[in-house]
């Protein structure tokens, strides 16, 4: 399936939501960035948060990653309480985010930073791993095996012992992408992970996207400005504005619903559902 496909309603059963966001309120010094957000993500699903420029999506992950402290709210990962906790202790939880910006070892090679991504999975001591022995061998060598199969996952195969900083923006991004996966999260949170890509490389990381979605059943919130692209990859999306959410939804629901058009008017930003209607414009895309 292209990334341009119209996907069918899920018929997915219900369950207990991996991700629970309720009720969040985050201030700084008497500015509202986060005033009473909710939603949750279910086991496999892709979740998307969009809205104009401000709104407040990167607020929502650093909530999420621990970088924020929240006045208000709960913010449960399965049953764990993720309020409170630091940044180190959440990943370890299983929550892995890539970031807008690439922040790889760009002097390394592939494989050793999608090494790097695998530092949870070490727990031997420092002694036994600098003498090659026993556990910390076995350790290294399924660690090793995990990589390559990342590497065969996402397509590097003929970057994998090239320094990152040399290879195409598109295909870095796919390594920082391979980072997280090393880590084996149960929950990945995508920042704009197409920004900057031109259409081959959109095109690329949309069909990867759909792959770890469908066959490794992980499920994803995803923050991105590329309003086609979301319409077209995300199970449900929930749209913020000023801080609040303003509506969540089915893609073609959420491309069609007033509030949001409005939101959207006066942005570069384009509400396109999946059958191709500009709606903010009124013009065929």
């Amino acid at each position: 399936m292209t990334a341009t496909e119209t996907r069918p309603e899920s018929t997915r059963p219900a369950a207990q939501p991996v991700l629970t966001f309720d009720d969040v309120l985050l201030e700084f010094s008497g500015v509202t960035a986060l005033n009473g957000v909710s939603f949750t993500v279910d086991p496999g699903e892709l979740f998307a948060v969009i809205g104009p420029n401000g709104a407040g999506k990167t607020s929502i992950f650093n909530v999420l990653s621990g970088v924020y402290r929240p006045q208000r709210g709960s913010v449960r990962f399965g049953d764990e309480e993720l309020i409170g906790r630091k940044p180190h202790a959440i990943a370890r939880l299983g929550i892995a985010r890539t970031f807008q910006n690439i922040e790889l070892f760009s002097n390394l090679t592939v494989l050793d930073n999608l090494m790097l991504g695998r530092h949870h999975h070490h727990p031997y001591g420092v002694l036994a791993a600098f003498a090659w022995l026993g556990k910390a061998r076995r350790n290294e060598l399924a660690n090793r095996v995990a990589v390559e199969e990342i590497v065969d996952f996402l397509e590097l195969a003929q970057w994998r012992r090239m320094p990152v900083g040399l290879l195409p923006y598109g295909v870095q991004k796919r390594v920082e992408l391979g980072r997280a996966l090393a880590s084996e999260p149960k929950l990945l949170l995508l920042d704009e992970p197409v920004a900057g890509m031109n259409l081959e490389e959109t095109e690329d990381m949309a069909r990867f996207i759909l792959d770890i979605r469908d066959e490794l059943g992980l499920p994803m919130v995803m923050v991105e400005h590329d309003m086609g692209l979301v319409m077209d990859l995300a199970d449900r999306i929930m749209v913020v504005d000023f801080g609040r959410p303003i509506r969540t939804g089915r893609p073609r629901e959420v491309a069609t619903d007033p509030d949001v058009v409005r939101a959207y008017l006066g942005e570069e930003h384009k509400i396109v559902d999946h059958a191709g209607v500009q709606q903010a414009g009124g013009e065929r895309a």
